[in-house]
């Protein structure tokens, strides 16, 4: 026998679905496409997908050509599908509104600020003629926090969970927090950082990989204060920037690092969130799991 309704505050809440026509997510993705790139979004797009039922959620290349279409292709794409979708509604009688609005939200694949990347990406909504939302970056976020946190434990660099009584021999006792995008980066990305001791209960310090002498200024600071078993911890999804420039910089710094953050679940959640955020449509919040 089914089960009877929930009566009054103990009803369960109706899922969320997309609404009807509702524009576009694409996710804006930067750097040199590659299979892996691809696979990185698209696994990204589909945890937004499963949050969010019915959400029609593309993938855009700054740098796309031929196999993987550039950023302005996607939205105008988007752009003919809905306008053809209006057509075969009026020409079958059904009595429809000319669609408004924007047609996409177009989301930023990065964790935190860069101009350059940013102007590229307006420069793309603007080539495409297109009547699109562009978000700002997906950061900083407590959630991003506990990604990092799950990164460095991943790495064997910082322990899963202060409450059990078990130690990691090569856990670290400062956090370099590696970001790119220039002084704007770094303070966005210190933001996270105060979240990231919170949780470590270790001095964490965000320095730049595009300034040179930041990455080793910021290690010479923490091993001043005391800080003897570093670690760096890329502020990054991984796209954006060459996979070289970590290793260089974990040399520069003379200690291991953590992988970047990548398709950890929490970045399709907080891509979702910009989104429903520009509709002005709420899912249930994503939460984050406590420092322990």
């Amino acid at each position: 026998m089914p089960r009877p309704r929930q009566p009054g505050r103990h009803r369960r809440p109706e899922p969320l679905v997309a609404p009807e026509d509702a524009p576009a997510l694409v996710l804006a993705v930067p750097g040199a496409p590659s299979s892996a790139t691809r696979s990185l979004a698209e696994e990204v797009v589909s945890i937004a997908r499963s949050e969010l039922p019915g959400l029609d959620a593309r993938i855009g290349y700054l740098d796309g050509d031929g196999e993987f279409p550039s950023l302005s292709s996607v939205l105008a794409h988007a752009a003919e599908e809905r306008t053809a979708r209006f057509e075969q509604a009026r020409a079958a009688g059904m009595d429809v509104k000319e669609p408004d609005g924007p047609v996409a939200v177009v989301v930023p694949l990065l964790a935190g600020p860069d101009s350059s990347l940013l102007r590229q990406v307006r420069q793309a909504v603007m080539d495409s003629r297109v009547a699109a939302e562009l978000t700002d970056v997906l950061g900083p976020h407590p959630l991003l926090a506990e990604a990092l946190h799950v990164r460095l434990s991943e790495a064997g660099l910082a322990r899963a969970d202060r409450a059990r009584l078990f130690t990691v021999a090569t856990a670290a006792d400062g956090i370099i927090l590696a970001s790119v995008g220039g002084d704007e980066a770094v303070q966005a990305a210190g933001i996270t950082g105060m979240l990231l001791a919170a949780r470590l209960a270790v001095p964490v310090m965000a320095a730049a990989l595009d300034q040179e002498g930041s990455i080793a200024s910021v290690a010479e600071q923490l091993r001043g204060s005391g800080s003897q078993q570093l670690a760096l911890a890329p502020y990054l999804i991984g796209p954006e920037i060459d996979a070289s420039l970590l290793e260089e910089a974990a040399r520069e710094a003379g200690c291991p690092a953590a992988e970047a953050l990548g398709p950890y679940p929490a970045i399709g959640k907080l891509a979702l969130a910009k989104y429903t955020t520009a509709l002005g449509i709420a899912p249930p919040q994503a939460q984050s799991t406590p420092a322990r």
